[in-house]
């Protein structure tokens, strides 16, 4: 029997993950007390129920009874059952806004702060993440995105990787994004906003993209990015780092930086690196049609 231990940081997503689980064949149970693992799969194996895979939730709801997950796993062990454990991470600033979305009481928190709860909660956890077989973070994954990360992993036995990578283009007049580990200022490049054909599109557009890359210069400084995160990559997974968000910024995040984030998308996309594209400041500043308000683009 195939058994995947799903647990980690409340609001990171167990219950989505859960039923990615379901869907692709997997019997599934939430918040099973850990002390019954043992008993789940004995009753499971000695009664021909035709069970092979099951994915088990766990998580801090338990209470006290959390701490019994490693003598649940223990059990495991010595009936020389293999199984996997699943964490799932996020950082703190997702959580604290998933819980404020869904207005949801953190369990670690009932009368206290969600992000004390959050705290709590990363310090409880922290053995049993240092256990894990794989830390996903999902932080800026869509469901259609954690459905693949699954599937690649449990499905098409994919080469784990544990480090995503978020690239996001910005606009620093907008500010330099807190949450970013490197940050690139691609404000010496060529500016399409200069090219009035080009100024009311962005670098999702095609024309935007080929104009930027058509530079020598943007061509060197983006194979030089690679190179540098090629580099840099086994390094921070070695460290145990399990997200790497990139910053790309021009001066009002629509043109420049968008088109070299999506080009550094797809080339860290080659390597089969998770790569999530994010264009924070590209729907903001309307055009106007006097120019005014791209004057200092």
């Amino acid at each position: 029997m195939r058994i995947i231990i799903v647990t980690g940081m409340s609001g990171a997503g167990k219950t989505t993950i859960l039923k990615i689980f379901e869907d692709v064949g997997f019997h599934c149970v939430d918040n099973l007390p850990p002390l019954f693992i043992g008993s789940f799969v004995k009753l499971c194996n000695e009664r021909e129920t035709g069970i092979t895979q099951v994915a088990l939730g766990i998580d801090i709801r338990g209470g006290k009874m959390f701490d019994d997950l490693s003598c649940g796993l223990k059990e495991l062990d010595a009936m020389g059952q293999p199984y996997s454990i699943l964490f799932l991470d996020a950082s703190n600033e997702v959580l604290l806004k998933r819980y404020k979305e869904t207005r949801h009481v953190h369990p670690l928190a009932k009368n206290d702060l969600i992000n004390i709860g959050i705290e709590k909660e990363r310090v409880f956890l922290e053995e049993m993440k240092g256990r894990a077989t794989y830390v996903l973070d999902t932080s800026f994954l869509l469901p259609r995105q954690l459905k693949e990360k699954i599937a690649k992993i449990f499905l098409e036995n994919a080469t784990f990787d544990s480090l995503m990578i978020n690239v996001l283009s910005f606009g620093f007049k907008y500010g330099i994004p807190t949450e970013a580990d490197l940050v690139f200022d691609v404000r010496f490049l060529h500016n399409p906003f200069y090219e009035p054909n080009l100024r009311v599109q962005t670098g999702l557009d095609a024309d935007v993209r080929d104009y930027v890359m058509q530079h020598e210069v943007s061509v060197q400084f983006s194979q030089s990015l690679l190179e540098m995160l090629r580099f840099l990559i086994p390094h921070y997974i070695n460290e145990g780092k399990n997200q790497l968000i990139v910053g790309i910024g021009c001066t009002g995040g629509r043109h420049r930086s968008v088109a070299l984030a999506h080009e550094l998308q797809q080339s860290l996309s080659k390597y089969e690196h998770s790569v999530v594209l994010r264009h924070r400041d590209i729907d903001k500043d309307p055009l106007q049609h006097s120019g005014g308000a791209y004057a200092s683009k």
